[in-house]
């Protein structure tokens, strides 16, 4: 079995003396850089290959020790790496400032090699241990995230039941929703909301009688006001929670069918006052009906879709939009090829059919 790589130590101070001590007494058992300066001992800390640990003198030019730690933990890339001061500075109030920056713990020179090794030692494993929690906790949440992202999927499926559309639907739009969000510039988490809260968009539908959401035909003026009452009927489901995911799910529902000039349902709202995620799924849920084969009509060319949709800006649809959309239409296109409809998928769209239509 192959030897264990050793871990890598940072050492920083400006006297090479120093260095020659401190590396003396940890090459045996550890991979040693050395810094003479602050500007250095940054560029070491947060290049590709990041020490595990880092010994860091307090009294040097330009930039002194606890400048350098302030600036390593206002880094995200090296924040984390633990910090030790090895310093001459021995009073109380300099060991508190150290601690206060982020060190995790004081040695004084002249040092003592048991001490250097053994503080050493102590560090790298509380920091391995830590490292190691937050491994086991991020694929945990992996897992986790992985598994809701599933049930909601499959609740979106599961008012898809009702209409003529597949799983697949709620896939390629929640991504195409996701673009949007991104190319606007919107924070990663609230990304990663709009694509997981998306799916639910038309989760009222099941409230929706089958004789009105299953009718082969048009509709009638009487089964239109029943069949525009599935956004409010989808935000009741969903309900309050303190959830941010639940939060934006519930939003969308209710709103993704207010147009942009205030003549969509269920409470005509316009322009800004519509909830910018239902804008953007707006759009994403248009363009995939659009461009979507169904038992009742075939899919519509892209080119064909995006001018509607174009035609469409400053009536149905967010013009700010509807720009950020055709923009970003090639990754657009890219999630369309990657869930496409399989034969699996249109066979379960006909098999719907022909259950509902013998159900008594």
């Amino acid at each position: 079995m192959a030897a264990a790589a050793k871990q890598t130590v940072l050492v920083v101070d400006d006297t090479p003396e120093n260095l020659d001590v401190i590396a003396g007494i940890l090459k045996e058992n550890y991979k040693i850089r050395v810094a003479t300066n602050g500007a250095k001992a940054l560029k070491l800390a947060d290049s590709a290959s990041q020490p595990d640990i880092i010994l860091l003198d307090i009294m040097m030019p330009e930039m002194d020790g606890y400048e350098v730690c302030q600036a390593l933990k206002k880094n995200p890339r090296t924040a984390r790496i633990p910090v030790i001061f090895v310093t001459a500075k021995g009073e109380v109030s300099d060991e508190a400032k150290g601690f206060e920056l982020g060190a995790v713990d004081y040695i004084t020179k002249p040092v003592s090699p048991p001490l250097v090794l053994a503080r050493v030692k102590t560090q790298l494993a509380l920091y391995d241990q830590e490292r190691y929690l937050d491994a086991l906790v991020a694929e945990r949440t992996k897992a986790l995230e992985g598994t809701r992202l599933q049930i909601i999927r499959r609740l979106g499926r599961a008012a898809e039941f009702k209409d003529n559309e597949t799983g697949m639907h709620v896939v390629r739009m929640s991504h195409y929703s996701r673009i949007i969000a991104e190319s606007m510039g919107m924070p990663e988490d609230y990304c990663d909301l709009i694509l997981q809260s998306a799916p639910m968009h038309d989760i009222g539908k099941i409230g929706i009688p089958d004789n009105v959401m299953l009718k082969p035909g048009r509709l009638t003026d009487e089964e239109w006001v029943i069949m525009r009452t599935h956004p409010s009927i989808g935000a009741m489901i969903i309900g309050d929670h303190d959830s941010e995911l639940l939060k934006m799910a519930k939003v969308i529902a209710l709103n993704h069918h207010e147009k942009w000039d205030g003549s969509g349902y269920p409470n005509g709202v316009a322009g800004t006052d519509i909830p910018i995620e239902a804008r953007i799924v707006a759009i994403a849920d248009v363009f995939d009906a659009l461009t979507t084969a169904r038992p009742y009509k075939d899919a519509w060319p892209v080119e064909k879709a995006v001018d509607v949709i174009k035609q469409d800006a400053g009536s149905h649809f967010d013009p700010e939009l509807v720009d950020v959309f055709v923009r970003e239409l090639p990754k657009v296109l890219e999630i369309k090829e990657k869930y496409a409809e399989t034969t699996e998928s249109i066979d379960q769209q006909e098999q719907r059919i022909v259950i509902t239509e013998n159900l008594p």
